[in-house]
């Protein structure tokens, strides 16, 4: 018996079926398209830093700090985490042996012709029966496959962190994006206003021209109707900011009720410069590629468990204490009894079903595999789709904004020759129709190129700063999930009140 469980615990430490996970090799481009490149190594662990407070808006800073205390997203992600994490300290606990203390009373009768190597002839016993009894289980890992198992669930924990930092990143974002593009409407509402300011001047003069004899009614009509159409503008951009907002206040887990972002008065901040390859060495601290890895090595971890159902297993039983049909001699050392050994299984015939089980770890495998490489191509194409976002929208506000300079003075030159009486009134409104459309189109031009400087700092992981582990979030709690049991009273609770005087 020694030698049993000598041989299984010199096996067990040494024995371990399965393949050992290896990070699959990736074909890296050389380079990106104008960014020095370098091979990736999944590390989202690393601290993203607070990256939104590179634009300098205290007001994103609130909304953002306030989406990750309160966005309900992020709450179910943590409490994914903590499943993951509890179900992968539950696995530690196979490789320990179990110990209960079954207490039984009964009352049972005994067969008269149950197997007996003497005699009963008519004997039966039919009366109560008391056992106060230890017993003990202990599952020898000799191939690995609890090891393996506990693998997998270190690896599900890890995967289910990343996604948890995955979906941080994403709220934090939006909130940015829906945030810019608030700002953007309200940039663009201000420049309708003013453009319903000086067409309501030109609208005084032609009314003016008109008393005086010196301009047409259709010049007032037209007038009339420039003024209307910017008005309706405006209630179009404060439909579409409404939305925003409401959006914004799911995100921070508010009631879009009480929710109010102020509206901005100055025009949008330049977007902040972008750190010399910075894309390159940030790229792998991207959290769904490290989720992908992760489930990558949970999938490489449960092959051996399948393979592990091939071989027998073995188990330590053990029971000890007390058994006696009359209670009051049942701790007396004539009731004592115990058993104490090996519990060998080995699979001789499973109608195939180990060999498919292999067989679907293994195509588990192949899919986590695949699913890995193409969250690796998403993660370069993103990249690379916000790096030349931003490249061509800093050459086209260039020259959108030569070209809301020369509109601005084509429309003053146009007025001047309609007040001089050289130009039809027509001319005034089509220069200024063409301002107003790219003045409207420059403060687009600059929402989009903050828009899209978001979407490259959520294409590399997060933002410049890699200094400390990512800490789980901080979140308000829920007083509804919070001990959910707390207000019930436990078993011991109630029999010490039932003795506690008043």
């Amino acid at each position: 018996m020694r030698l049993l469980v000598f041989l299984a615990l010199t096996a067990s430490a040494f024995a371990q079926v399965g393949p050992d996970y290896k990070r699959p090799l990736t074909a890296t481009p050389p380079n990106f398209k104008g960014v020095t490149w370098r091979a990736a190594n999944p590390s989202a662990h690393l601290s993203k830093g607070a990256w939104w407070t590179v634009f300098r808006d205290t007001r994103l800073n609130f909304l953002v700090s306030a989406a990750t205390a309160n966005n309900q997203q992020l709450k179910a992600a943590i409490a994914r985490f903590d499943q993951a994490r509890a179900t992968a300290r539950m696995a530690r606990g196979d490789f320990f042996p179990t110990v209960s203390l079954p207490l039984t009373a009964d009352k049972q009768r005994t067969s008269e012709n149950m197997p007996s190597p003497f005699p009963l002839n008519g004997m039966r016993y039919d009366g109560p029966a008391y056992n106060a009894q230890f017993d003990f289980s202990w599952e020898l890992d000799l191939w690995g496959k609890l090891r393996r198992q506990s693998e997998g669930a270190r690896a599900d924990a890890a995967s289910a962190a990343d996604a948890m930092h995955n979906v941080l990143l994403g709220i934090q974002a939006e909130v940015a994006t829906n945030y810019f593009k608030l700002r953007t409407l309200d940039n663009e509402m201000r420049i309708v206003r003013e453009a319903v300011g000086w067409r309501n001047e030109a609208l005084k003069i032609a009314s003016a021209r008109v008393k005086a004899g010196a301009g047409s009614e259709l010049e007032q009509a037209q007038a009339e109707t420039e003024v209307a159409s910017a008005e309706a503008e405006i209630s179009a951009l404060q439909a579409q900011r409404d939305q925003l907002e409401n959006v914004l206040a799911i995100l921070i887990g508010t009631s879009a009720s009480n929710f109010r972002v102020s509206a901005g008065s100055g025009g949008l901040p330049s977007p902040p410069s972008i750190p010399a390859g910075m894309p390159s060495d940030l790229l792998e601290r991207r959290p769904d590629i490290s989720q992908a890895e992760c489930a990558l090595e949970a999938a490489t971890a449960r092959i051996g468990v399948a393979k592990a159902h091939f071989f027998p297993s073995i188990k330590l039983l053990g029971r000890g204490g007390f058994q006696s049909g009359d209670i009051d001699i049942l701790f007396e050392p004539t009731s004592l009894m115990w058993s104490l050994g090996p519990s060998i299984s080995v699979p001789l015939f499973s109608g195939n079903k180990n060999r498919w089980n292999l067989t679907k770890s293994k195509a588990a495998h192949d899919e986590a595999l695949a699913n890995y490489r193409q969250a690796f191509l998403a993660a370069l194409a993103d990249v690379e789709t916000s790096l030349s976002t931003i490249r061509n929208l800093g050459n086209q506000a260039q020259s959108q904004g030569r070209a809301r300079t020369s509109a601005e003075k084509a429309a003053q030159l146009a007025k001047t020759r309609y007040e001089a009486g050289t130009s039809p009134y027509l001319d005034v409104i089509e220069a200024n129709r063409t301002t107003l459309a790219t003045q409207r189109a420059t403060a687009q031009i600059a929402g989009q190129r903050l828009i899209a400087t978001v979407g490259l700092i959520k294409a590399i992981g997060g933002g410049w700063d890699q200094k400390a582990p990512a800490p789980v979030p901080a979140t308000t709690p829920d007083p509804a999930a919070r001990n959910l049991d707390q207000d019930k009273p436990g078993i011991f609770s109630k029999v010490k009140g039932w003795f506690r005087r008043d």
